[in-house]
């Protein structure tokens, strides 16, 4: 039915677009990482599409052509371009209600995109016959799997990719077409596998449209191990064009019911055995990627099920076309039943308007992603009279145990906290600790290093510059026996895009705060939501206790932590630390060294101090100390100099410090980092000004970061005088499009930025503290620093 238009006007633009015939919506998904979050994006866009056509009183059918078509019936859509294909290819244009999957997969530049095209061209017709879906056309059965690729392969530039070597030559290739006359765009170039003219990835584009999402899923996930292998390749597998085109024809004819062509030999072999070679192949790929086991699944259910075109035929044989059409309808709709609608009537008004297009918790039609339906179910069980009554708890409670905030301004504050805790999957939570871990230990081995023999200066790693300019040496770094640890506990501060990638931010080595607020954090959700807390298994408060206590014991002897006192901004996490830990709280006037060399407070001998204050400070306030670092008496936990390993412009190198001193491949990412000292990228910083985020190599707690897409004329013109007076002291990163978290606030739900700080300890062995710090941005911000008005979350690190 011509009615593209009446769902189009009530669905977002962003998400769903029209297509050349007025019977067809295309909807867009988000890009991910994960397969699993791709499937409920998709699903919740099927949802939003079927339920505002059923109000119209139409279907929905996702394959590649539908069984009954009326061809008078079709319009092309009212649009310039459209009208122009119309009168230029006729018939072509009148009956191209066809749908086809596109799948697009991130390449790091067009001339790879190309050349991989060349590399994976010879697979496309295997994932084809996954995908076919289109057996009938014009009420009668075409013979084909997939009737799709017929009708689409009469268009001039379909087919498999051109034989070229270079996006330049792509180009040329595209602008010759065009001078043809044959075709009058880019837009109309149409091979099975095409560099994106808008992204910088490569198109899939021989699919059907997939009834089942497992289908769509399992061709994706398949797509980007085929990419990712052809990067790492070097070459491609050798079959013409010519072979490649039989091969799609093969698949279109056979689906997965017959025979496909091995591209491996060349020869005709059962389509299943086809499929499961290349399964094979990309095993190891998959493995990587994290989707192995997922995909087996899915392949394995395909394979059993059969495509889509011999369901469709079973279907006909038992009842006709209209048992055809009723299948596709039911097919598309699977997931979209069963969902919280009408029957979440809180949590509905609490998410009106909500933006989720970069969120962890709420998919597109304000449902729950994985997995939050249980938070979901406890915030419309509550409501937001419910909610607002447990904030008031909530402060009650964070008043008895003195839960605040020092601020500048000399007042003690409410910790901002909010009572929608934030998960961290499993999947994720394992691969950020290796990552942790890794990175924890090549700081400590670059710390040693640079206050030792410098030896990744010697070997050309690094600059010399960049440890002799850096504001956080100190010449008492030097004071550290080789055999000590450095970096007893590490802050590391990550963050997340919409598109589940994780990044390391920045890494804090001097005196990392926020284990003591999460701890906090969980007691207090345990006090306020305590049939949230109850109900799942994460790691309890003392577990992270016994984790920290390992490490500050590692040399034996009694320890103390020390701080300035109640007007140090993070006090009442220095008292909570001290008494979980069972140590005496000291300030630095406290402190004082006896004859023989040996730090005292009152009475008691301390072997380690757990510094929580700047270490120049200590220096001043506790004459002899040096003396009795240098020679072990007393160890600080983090150990004075450390600072040098907090240095914005070194976090640029962290991933060669992993190179070199652990020869390994980095398993987190940095954020893109230009380091302004040089003058090419400063003046790149200088161009992209206004795109960038800029932060001074030594700043911390969010102080002088200039967000350069929410700055404004002033902040960027005063940033770009000191980037030009001293550009040394400054970095800048490319922006993270920051992933944000259902906030509560004014008896709404609202998407805030969040990030994680992480911990680690570095004791007999390195251990990540199972316990991690959510940080909140203020509402349109995305600098999540407490003192910046920033707020946090319970966070549920998952097993």
């Amino acid at each position: 039915m011509p009615k593209a238009d009446r769902l189009l006007g009530v669905l977002p633009e962003e998400r769903f677009a029209g297509e050349l015939q007025r019977s067809v919506v295309e909807t867009n998904s988000r890009p991910f990482v994960k397969i699993a979050d791709l499937v409920e994006d998709l699903a919740a866009l099927r949802r939003a599409v079927v339920a505002e056509a059923e109000e119209f009183g139409l279907g929905i059918v996702a394959a590649g052509t539908v069984p009954i078509v009326e061809l008078d019936a079709l319009e092309v859509t009212p649009d310039p371009r459209y009208e122009n294909m119309l009168e230029e290819y006729q018939s072509l244009a009148r009956e191209q209600l066809i749908c086809g999957l596109q799948v697009h997969v991130e390449v790091p530049d067009r001339d790879q995109a190309v050349r991989v095209a060349q590399k994976v061209s010879a697979w496309t017709p295997t994932l084809l016959a996954l995908s076919a879906s289109s057996p009938f056309w014009l009420g009668a059965d075409s013979g084909y799997a997939s009737g799709r690729t017929l009708l689409w392969s009469r268009w001039p530039t379909t087919g498999p990719p051109p034989a070229v070597s270079s996006a330049a030559e792509y180009d040329q290739l595209i602008a010759d077409l065009i001078q043809t006359g044959v075709i009058t765009d880019p837009g109309m170039i149409y091979y099975d596998l095409r560099p994106s003219a808008h992204l910088p990835t490569l198109e899939l584009r021989v699919p059907d449209a997939c009834p089942r999402i497992e289908d769509v899923a399992l061709i994706a996930g398949l797509f980007r191990a085929l990419v990712v292998e052809a990067l790492d390749s070097p070459e491609p597998l050798d079959v013409r064009p010519e072979i490649i085109r039989a091969q799609t024809w093969r698949a279109a004819r056979a689906g997965l019911e017959g025979e496909l062509v091995d591209p491996a030999t060349g020869r005709p072999q059962p389509a299943d055995r086809v499929v499961r070679s290349l399964f094979e192949r990309l095993r190891p790929t998959l493995e990587g990627t994290g989707d192995a086991e997922l995909l087996e699944v899915l392949l394995d259910e395909a394979l059993h099920r059969g495509s889509s075109a011999a369901r469709q035929r079973a279907a006909f044989a038992a009842g006709g076309l209209e048992d055809v059409v009723d299948l596709l309808v039911a097919e598309t709709r699977m997931h979209t039943e069963g969902q919280p609608g009408a029957r979440r009537t809180h949590v509905m008004a609490m998410l009106e308007g909500y933006d989720s297009a970069a969120d962890e918790a709420i998919v597109f039609d304000r449902s729950a992603r994985r997995p939050y339906g249980l938070v979901l179910t406890a915030l419309e069980r509550l409501g937001p009279q419910g909610l607002a009554e447990r904030e008031e708890q909530r402060d009650h409670v964070q008043r008895a145990l003195g839960m605040t905030f020092h601020t500048a301004d000399d007042e003690d504050r409410l910790f901002p906290f909010d009572l929608v805790p934030r998960i961290v999957a499993g999947e994720d939570w394992n691969a950020l600790q290796s990552g942790l871990v890794q990175r924890a230990r090549a700081l400590e081995a670059f710390l040693h290093d640079a206050y030792g023999d410098r030896e990744i200066v010697r070997d050309g790693v690094i600059d010399p510059e960049l440890i002799t300019s850096s504001p956080g040496l100190r010449a008492e770094g030097s004071l550290v026996a080789p055999g000590l640890i450095r970096c007893t506990v590490t802050g590391t501060d990550l963050v997340r895009n919409g598109a589940g990638q994780w990044f390391v931010l920045e890494d804090n080595l001097r005196v990392p705060s926020g284990l003591g607020y999460a701890m906090a954090n969980r007691w207090l959700a345990a006090r306020v939501m305590p049939e949230l807390v109850r109900a799942v298994s994460t790691p309890a408060p003392r577990r992270a206790i016994a984790v920290l206590r390992g490490a500050l014991t590692r040399e034996s002897g009694d320890v103390a932590l020390v701080t300035t006192g109640p007007s140090d901004s993070a006090y009442y996490e220095h008292r909570l630390l001290a008494a979980e830990l069972g140590i005496p709280l000291v300030n630095p006037d406290d402190l004082r060294i006896d004859r023989n060399g040996r730090l005292h407070a009152g009475d008691h001998s301390i072997d380690v101090l757990y510094r929580r204050i700047e270490e120049d400070e200590l220096w001043k306030a506790v004459p002899g100390l040096r003396a009795a670092v240098e020679s072990g008496h007393v160890v600080l936990a983090n150990a004075p100099g450390n600072g040098l390993g907090d240095d914005k412009a070194l976090y640029h190198h962290v991933p060669d410090f992993i190179g070199y001193y652990l020869d390994e491949e980095p398993i987190l990412n940095n954020v893109p980092t230009y380091l302004c000292r040089d003058p090419e990228q400063l003046e790149v910083v200088l161009d992209r000004l206004g795109e960038l985020v800029v932060k001074p190599v030594d700043g911390f707690g969010g102080h002088g970061v200039v967000v350069g897409p929410d700055a404004t004329a002033a902040e960027l013109a005063q940033v770009r005088a000191e980037l030009l007076e001293d550009p040394s002291q400054w970095i800048a990163q490319e922006t993270v499009d920051l992933s944000t978290h259902p906030t509560f606030a004014g008896g709404r739900l609202e998407p805030r930025a969040v990030d994680l700080r992480a911990f680690v300890c570095l004791g007999a062995e390195p251990e990540v503290v199972p316990l991690a710090l959510t940080r909140v941005a203020p509402a349109g911000s995305r600098i999540v620093n407490s003192s910046r008005g920033g707020g946090s979350k319970d966070t549920w690190l998952l097993p």
